[in-house]
């Protein structure tokens, strides 16, 4: 049994049939994507119109304004014998020719309006489509409304670059003007101790060629102005004298229309009170301050001078006289004088201040110099003279009087002046005239005692 079943075992290994595996093939078939271009074909299409549209206005517009009839008819009717050779006329009527001119011609408004149309339509076709022209033509009310403030952002920026530069250039003209200060301290130092341009040069000069050369580049060479303490005449607020003449010292400021927000002038000497000086010829007043009276000439009005805060304070002189004066608040206090003869009139003027806004002048300020005489008035017709502070202090003169009038004054303050010329108190040098009104005043501590003329330096 055993045998038998190998026997199976045998027989079936022997006549078992191999297995075949049999693969087919794979074709890969190449892809093939048939698109129509309608892109392209929308463009030409596009292009078409655009150009169909333009040449028909264009064709309309050249028709409206050109008839072209007087071409044409001379060609129309032809000869037909020139064909058929039969001699007979073909009366090919020009009617409808003129017809068709005719029409564009008598119906002119609507071709031009028609033939514009077709043009517009050529170019939005060709440009943009419609619907984003509708975009576009929608929101122009509202661009409309923002162009101003569009408009507005514009200008400030180009206003801000502009400030930028300037505030640049103050700047640099600032530090410039510091160092030029700087380099001319000698002699403006020696000047503001109250010495004479002579005494201040011969100072510098003495033994020193260096010292000398400064003294030219200073005196000679560098421009005369007010902050640096040199006399001839100004126009408020230019810092640079209208007119100066060697023969003469004199400080004088001329007001004009403009308001100018501070007038300071201190710690100088005036008159005779410094060798080798003298007052102009015809003048008795070392310090003149007032408006201008009325003259008979019809072109010469009266003016004034119309001042927030007057202040005289610390000066010597000869004699002190305040006449035809308006201020709200009169401050006299600590005043000493060979003689006095104070007695102002009680008023209603208002209180008073002087602004001009972004036109207002600047400051005029200078400290230190010597001056023949002092001289600030108002516009000689017309207009008051308009200043917010005026301030004289340490003022030392010497050879003739100290005059403020015609006045209107916010504040006015006179304090710790010696006043006299060493005549005794039956003369008297300080006078404040009847003539003066103020609705508010302080007049204490003014003393008379002897008091002569300062010694010449």
């Amino acid at each position: 049994m055993r045998f038998v079943n190998k026997v199976k075992q045998v027989a079936k290994k022997c006549f078992v049939m191999p297995r075949v595996n049999i693969r087919m093939p794979q074709v890969t078939l190449p892809t093939v994507h048939i698109s129509f271009p309608f892109r392209i074909v929308g463009m030409i299409f596009k292009n078409i119109l655009t150009t169909l549209f333009i040449i028909t206005g264009g064709v309309g517009l050249f028709i409206s304004y050109i008839d072209p009839t007087k071409w044409i008819t001379p060609i129309l009717p032809f000869k037909l014998e020139n064909i058929f050779w039969t001699g007979a006329w073909l009366n090919v009527n020009t009617v409808l020719v003129q017809d068709i001119v005719g029409f564009f011609n008598l119906n002119l408004i609507p071709t031009l309006v028609g033939s514009i149309i077709l043009i517009l339509m050529g170019f939005l076709l060709h440009i943009h489509s419609f619907k984003t022209w509708g975009k576009k033509i929608k929101a122009t009310p509202m661009a409309v409304v923002r162009l101003p403030i569009h408009a507005y952002k514009k200008i400030v920026i180009w206003r801000n670059w502009i400030l930028a530069k300037i505030e640049y250039l103050n700047s640099e003209s600032q530090k410039w003007k510091t160092i030029f200060n700087i380099a001319k301290s000698p002699y403006t130092l020696l000047r503001a101790f109250g010495l004479s341009p002579q005494m201040a040069i011969s100072l510098l000069a003495v033994g020193s060629t260096a010292g000398t050369g400064v003294i030219v580049n200073e005196t000679l060479l560098a421009e005369k102005s007010f902050a640096n303490g040199d006399s001839g005449y100004y126009e408020a607020p230019m810092d640079l004298p209208y007119f100066t003449d060697e023969k003469q010292n004199t400080l004088r400021i001329d007001l004009g229309n403009t308001p100018v927000r501070e007038i300071t002038i201190e710690n100088v000497s005036v008159g005779t009170a410094f060798t080798g000086s003298a007052l102009p010829s015809g003048e008795q007043n070392v310090v003149q301050i007032s408006g201008n009276p009325t003259t008979s000439s019809p072109s010469f009005s009266g003016t004034r001078l119309e001042v927030g805060e007057l202040i005289f304070e610390k000066s010597r002189c000869k004699k002190l006289t305040l006449t035809d004066i308006q201020a709200h608040t009169l401050i006299v206090i600590g005043n000493a004088s060979d003689g006095q003869s104070i007695a102002p009139s009680p008023g209603t003027s208002r209180m008073r201040a002087i602004g001009g806004g972004h036109h207002q002048a600047d400051a005029m300020v200078t400290s230190g110099g010597t001056y023949d005489r002092i001289w600030i008035q108002a516009p000689t017709s017309g207009v008051n003279g308009k200043v917010g502070t005026l301030k004289l202090s340490n003022l030392l003169t010497k050879g003739g009087e100290c005059v403020l009038s015609k006045m209107n004054v916010g504040t006015m303050r006179i304090e710790l002046n010696e006043i006299g010329q060493g005549n005794g108190f039956a003369t008297k040098e300080f006078v404040i005239a009847t003539n003066v009104t103020a609705a508010n005043m302080t007049i204490s501590d003014n003393v008379e005692v002897t008091i002569a003329e300062p010694a010449t330096q």
